[in-house]
């Protein structure tokens, strides 16, 4: 990774962080305690070091890669970048779309993803809080798809761009105003839309998958515009007798056990 391109990132990273941490303090939806944070920040700090040493060249140096080596359909066809820049963006949204939707559904992959939603609240720290393992995943599975499409850089960083900040807002607790609320969630996931998707209710938590773009939640059937008892009453993370402990330690090693059920 260039030192340009990891400028880019950190600053792009601290400024999208700051600005909605700062949004929280002046309109919370919630009260939410930032003791959080520590674990959360943490599990993003070890996912980050873990990716610079397994991945250093991150999915840009495939993109640079596939390029170069004439590989995947974009590089075959000669798109013009006019075309496999927003196509690639919006190509790779879809993938996040249902390799979300596949980390609820195998169990192996769930019980690395359980750790972002044994969350006892949602703030802008949550959308940095996943295992260092799935960052890993997450990781080799986009390759793959830029390799297999032959996107170029240029679309892959800056849809991560775009990601991050969409992580980090609709994980955020701040609350709208309504007539800004119902604009947005016709085109993005908002922080209302993808709090369901943190209920503590099985069947809540398996809408509103999208990460940034609403219409695949529409167009396949996931998505819910309200929380069944109302967004009041909505109650957050695991079922509790399926609730992780809440220690750095003990989420890095939570997929490697099972908890015993409660008699």
């Amino acid at each position: 990774m260039a030192d340009w391109e990891a400028s880019l990132r950190l600053g792009s990273f601290f400024a999208v962080f700051i600005l909605f941490a700062l949004l929280e303090y002046r309109r919370p939806y919630r009260p939410v305690s930032r003791r959080r944070w520590w674990n959360n920040l943490g599990l993003s700090l070890l996912g980050t070091l873990l990716l610079r040493l397994v991945f250093p060249a991150a999915a840009t140096g495939v993109a640079l890669w596939a390029a170069a080596e004439n590989v995947g359909l974009a590089n075959r066809f000669a798109l013009p970048l006019a075309v496999s820049v927003p196509l690639g963006m919006v190509l790779l949204d879809l993938l996040i779309y249902w390799q979300h939707r596949l980390f609820h559904r195998l169990r192996w992959l769930w019980r690395l993803h359980r750790v972002h939603h044994a969350d006892l609240a949602v703030d802008v720290s949550t959308g940095l809080r996943f295992h260092p393992l799935e960052f890993v995943l997450s990781m080799l599975i986009k390759a793959a798809a830029v390799a297999l499409l032959g996107l170029p850089a240029q679309a892959v960083l800056l849809f991560e761009l775009w990601l991050n900040a969409c992580a980090l807002f609709n994980h955020s607790n701040i609350a709208l105003p309504a007539a800004l609320e119902r604009v947005l969630r016709r085109v993005l996931i908002t922080p209302a839309l993808h709090r369901i998707h943190h209920s503590r209710q099985w069947r809540e938590s398996q809408h509103n998958f999208g990460f940034s773009l609403s219409c695949w939640d529409r167009w396949f059937g996931s998505y819910q515009r309200a929380a069944s008892a109302g967004d009041e009453a909505l109650v957050l993370g695991l079922p509790e007798r399926r609730q992780l402990p809440q220690s750095l330690g003990a989420l890095l090693l939570s997929p490697f056990y099972r908890r015993r059920r409660a008699k």
